[in-house]
């Protein structure tokens, strides 16, 4: 569905201290930004902003920044946030915002500067011409590795089968380890989960939720 364009979007954010229009400025020097050592960890897709903003005020030693291509919804994610971390009473100190196309990550962070990168309900491109463009892609892995540390993980959760079983032969091929794996997260023994706007939906729905950590060897 086609998102109504809101004008207001763009002044919002620029208006906020923690999305960051001129995200290239800062490669290499997010911990300047950030002002700490803390690891990076990064959400490809935030969305509305719900995952990451309850992610970064439970875990206040770790620094989150989410990127989104459109100002409709991102404007969302930063009003999420600020609820969020008001709710708990907390500084806005550990999060950034990012308004940009993913396929340009690499003009935005350094050799060894990101611990880890979420992966949540990415667009799965079903159609065979279209695989390339999923964020799973060995292309997009091997982007990625440029920026991550080593033994950084990738967390990826999905609704679709064919999508998860294509991307599981991704992260081998990209020569990432399956370190967890499970086809129904919401059965399963993992504990650590923050549900998505989507996931929550989708399990609503009664929908199974497929899920795997892949650490970079």
């Amino acid at each position: 569905m086609r998102l109504r364009k809101k004008p207001w979007a763009r002044p919002e954010l620029e208006a906020c201290s923690f999305v960051v229009t001129n995200p290239s400025q800062h490669k290499g020097k997010w911990k300047d930004f950030f002002n700490n050592d803390n690891d990076i960890y990064l959400e490809l897709g935030c969305g509305r902003g719900k995952f990451i903003a309850e992610n970064a005020v439970k875990n206040k030693d770790k620094n989150f920044i989410g990127i989104d291509i459109k100002d409709e919804v991102l404007v969302y994610a930063k009003r999420r946030v600020e609820e969020v971390f008001k709710e708990n009473n907390k500084e806005i100190d550990n999060v950034a915002l990012i308004p940009m196309e993913i396929a340009f990550i690499e003009n935005v962070f350094d050799k060894d500067e990101v611990s880890r990168i979420y992966l949540n309900f990415s667009t799965p491109w079903p159609k065979k011409r279209h695989n390339k463009r999923r964020l799973t892609y060995v292309t997009f892995l091997e982007r990625y590795k440029k920026f991550l540390k080593k033994e950084s993980e990738i967390w990826f959760k999905t609704d679709q089968e064919d999508f998860f079983n294509d991307s599981i032969e991704y992260f081998k091929e990209a020569g990432f380890e399956i370190k967890y794996l499970t086809y129904d997260l919401h059965s399963s023994d993992f504990k650590e989960n923050i549900m998505t706007e989507y996931e929550t939906k989708f399990s609503l729905m009664g929908m199974k939720i497929m899920f795997l950590i892949a650490k970079l060897k």
